[in-house]
């Protein structure tokens, strides 16, 4: 059984995904915010999952914030660290203590549109494809191996919010099945690429379509 530490800021709706696919062989062991008032908390006691919260106005400096985050993720024993919607930029120092074992999900095809207003930045550059990415967290912004990534169509007359909706329900597929995989031991990094060892020939593709959801 792997545990599983998930990191939120908000609402946790990617967090509320990965506990309702029930992945087998996961233990969501708890759920970290870094701000009292994120609504995913209560979703998460609700479900009977440990919470804590460790609200970074309380700390003098990044490097003090994450050291106690790394005491709190290490007291619930974490196999994986999630970042799902965590809305802080981790220290180096922080990020190499979990190296490959740390991965977060990001609100665009990567490498494409890193940092925030994805949405708007894809719909500015009149790009046809936008999507969501899983990627193995690295020192830099928004980049390290990517797992898997999910391909939403822009269309005529999308806003910012219409947008939003379709690549959030692609990232509501896309974030357990990479941890599934993850879990089942069935992801080698080489380099900055990540290779994903099929355990039934025709699996799911490391590039979705909306339409498709990995089992």
């Amino acid at each position: 059984m792997k545990n599983l530490v998930i990191l939120i800021s908000g609402r946790g709706s990617n967090m509320e995904s990965i506990v309702n696919a029930a992945i087998p062989g996961a233990r969501i062991a708890a759920v970290i915010s870094n701000r009292p008032d994120a609504a995913g908390l209560a979703f998460a006691h609700a479900r009977g999952i440990a919470t804590s919260i460790l609200d970074h106005r309380n700390f003098g400096s990044r490097e003090a914030f994450d050291g106690e985050l790394a005491r709190q993720i290490d007291h619930y024993g974490a196999d994986l660290v999630v970042l799902a919607g965590f809305m802080r930029i981790l220290t180096a120092e922080f990020v190499q203590r979990y190296a490959g074992r740390l991965i977060n999900i990001h609100p665009s095809l990567l490498p494409a549109f890193p940092g925030l207003h994805t949405h708007r930045k894809a719909l500015e550059s009149g790009v046809k494809l936008h999507g969501a990415t899983v990627h193995l967290v690295s020192a830099d912004l928004d980049s390290g191996p990517i797992v898997i990534q999910a391909a939403v169509p822009v269309e005529e007359g999308d806003d910012e919010a219409r947008l939003a909706a379709r690549v959030l329900a692609a990232e509501h597929r896309i974030y357990p099945q990479a941890i599934r995989w993850i879990v089942e031991g069935r992801v080698d990094v080489i380099g900055n690429h990540v290779r994903v060892r099929e355990a039934r020939p025709g699996g799911p593709p490391l590039v979705q379509p909306p339409e498709e959801a990995g089992a």
